[in-house]
């Protein structure tokens, strides 16, 4: 599929996810990158992505990536873990433009940062039944011992705003006591809800175990990308962000600003066909 024009470094990046986790990833890239335009679109009618068949996924990820292609954006990140399990290689025949998602930046962090050679991936079921980070992480190194476990309710805490509360803490002691007795030294965050209890998990796993949050690694390749192809905006000002959402506007907006640690008050509704 071609862009209408070429884009440039003045061109914005495009985030998507199924809905509002992907901020966590959005709030990384302001961080990292905060000349850069970003265009954030959450597929929020049709979340979540996790109980779909693969092909399902792939479709909707097709569809949000030609609506991005249509502003001219310079890269397409796949801010979902589910999205990027499976469409990352369908989304990379259809454009020229870089196609990153949050699993392979992840787990070079947690590789890297391993000193005992066993790592904890948390997500949410679907994520955990693809074996993505596992597969992911074995083919840098097959002597790693990955142990995964799904945390399912992380996201409806997160997303209720219950992050640091006595419930919270309780559930994530349930969670995470296998993984906490199993001596991993690195947790992969692999689901963009929960660098939102990053607090609790920390509490819980302890000093001596370092967390991975998915979504900051991939901000840091995403500028790595962009300065190699010398696509890095020149601009001085910060860059201007724009959010899609398929559903939900207000709901989208009371989250939102937990998860971007700010207001944003530019959301539109879209139909994707």
């Amino acid at each position: 599929m071609a862009n209408k024009k070429k884009p440039d470094g003045r061109s914005p990046i495009g985030v998507f996810d199924s809905g509002i986790g992907g901020l966590t990833v959005a709030r990384s890239l302001f961080e990292f990158l905060p000349n850069e335009n970003i265009i954030y679109v959450g597929d929020t009618a049709r979340l979540p992505y996790g109980t779909k068949s693969k092909e399902t996924v792939i479709s909707y990820s097709v569809e949000i990536a030609k609506f991005l292609l249509n502003k001219n954006v310079k890269m397409i990140i796949v801010a979902c873990n589910t999205a990027s399990s499976v469409a990352l290689h369908r989304l990379r025949q259809i454009t020229k433009v870089p196609v990153i998602g949050v699993i392979k930046p992840g787990c070079k962090a947690a590789i890297a940062a391993t000193n005992n050679y066993k790592i904890g991936v948390i997500g949410t079921l679907g994520t955990v039944q693809s074996y993505s980070y596992k597969t992911q992480i074995h083919k840098y190194d097959r002597n790693i011992d990955v142990r995964s476990k799904a945390c399912s309710l992380f996201v409806q805490l997160a997303e209720d705003g219950w992050t640091d509360n006595k419930i919270a803490k309780m559930i994530a002691k349930e969670y995470l006591a296998d993984l906490k007795e199993s001596g991993i030294d690195t947790l992969i965050l692999g689901c963009t809800h929960y660098p939102v209890m990053s607090g609790t998990i920390a509490d819980v796993m302890g000093k001596r175990v370092k967390l991975i949050d998915s979504g900051k690694e991939t901000a840091k390749e995403v500028k790595r990308i962009l300065d190699r192809l010398n696509l890095l905006n020149p601009q001085r000002s910060p860059g201007k962000h724009k959010f899609f959402v398929t559903d939900f506007q207000k709901k989208f907006k009371e989250i939102s600003e937990r998860f971007l640690g700010q207001a944003i008050h530019d959301v539109k509704k879209i139909r994707l066909s």
